[in-house]
């Protein structure tokens, strides 16, 4: 049992890395990134691929998800643990503030909204419902998990301009641009855009992280800031509410608080 459970680990950390990509990844990517050896990386490829868990596509020299890592991301969806925990933290952000609240996660480069709480007299509907995706480094909850990416997988999922989606005129454009923005929101312990989604709107956002501190999740709070331009506010007072949320969230995920 002793030598089972790092290997067991070894191959989580596998499939964690794999359901980041946009799409397969050659062997020797995965080891550099995992700082695994190359003779243990292809064992742990070789065992998932039995398994159905990796799918190895020989042409290519690459690696990517198999049908039973989305089968059993079919299963999460059905019976949803995320959402049900989250749905209660949502609805106490949104008393407490009075501005709609959201929960999102990372899919790739895109940001991919579980869960949608409103007052119950909301200003005006916002285009991040249930289902929808967006770049992940336009909306604060895309940016707020990138924060907490290693460099090297934030640079892998936006590797050049056209990678980056422009839907106002405000937002990042190239990576250096995102890097910024990332480093900033790491600084304060939030993330903020404003208009980067939707003209007329802005928003704070603070991941929720695993025992590993790995972001699964942010939690989001939007609301109507009508600016001719960017003004430079990071809302810190709205900011204290979410990052509040996110970590309660966390704490019942099991992760370990942020400040």
């Amino acid at each position: 049992m002793g030598t089972d459970v790092p290997a067991l680990r070894r191959g989580l950390s596998v499939l964690r890395l794999l359901a980041t990509k946009a799409g397969p990844v050659t062997a020797g990517s995965v080891a550099r990134e995992l700082g695994l050896p190359r003779s243990t990386t292809y064992h742990l490829l070789a065992e998932l691929s039995a398994a159905g868990f990796v799918v190895h596509l020989p042409e290519d020299r690459r690696y990517g998800l198999g049908l039973a890592a989305f089968e059993l991301g079919s299963a999460y969806l059905r019976h949803d643990p995320l959402e049900r925990l989250a749905r209660p933290v949502l609805r106490a952000l949104i008393t407490r503030t009075g501005h709609t609240a959201h929960l999102g996660v990372l899919h790739g480069r895109e940001t991919l909204y579980l869960l949608r709480e409103q007052p119950p007299h909301p200003h005006a509907t916002v285009v991040t419902d249930v289902g929808v995706r967006l770049p992940a480094s336009l909306p604060a909850s895309g940016r707020a998990m990138l924060g907490l990416l290693p460099p090297a997988q934030v640079r892998a999922l936006f590797p050049g301009r056209d990678s980056f989606v422009d839907r106002t005129g405000r937002g990042p454009s190239h990576l250096p641009d995102l890097r910024r923005l990332l480093s900033a929101a790491r600084r304060r312990g939030w993330a903020v855009e404003d208009g980067y989604v939707t003209p007329g709107f802005a928003s704070v956002a603070a991941p929720v992280v695993d025992h590993a501190g790995h972001p699964i999740a942010a939690i989001s709070t939007t609301f109507r800031h009508p600016c001719a331009e960017e003004c430079g506010e990071t809302w810190p007072d709205l900011a204290a509410e979410t990052l509040r949320a996110a970590n309660d969230l966390t704490t019942r995920i099991g992760g370990e608080p942020r400040g």
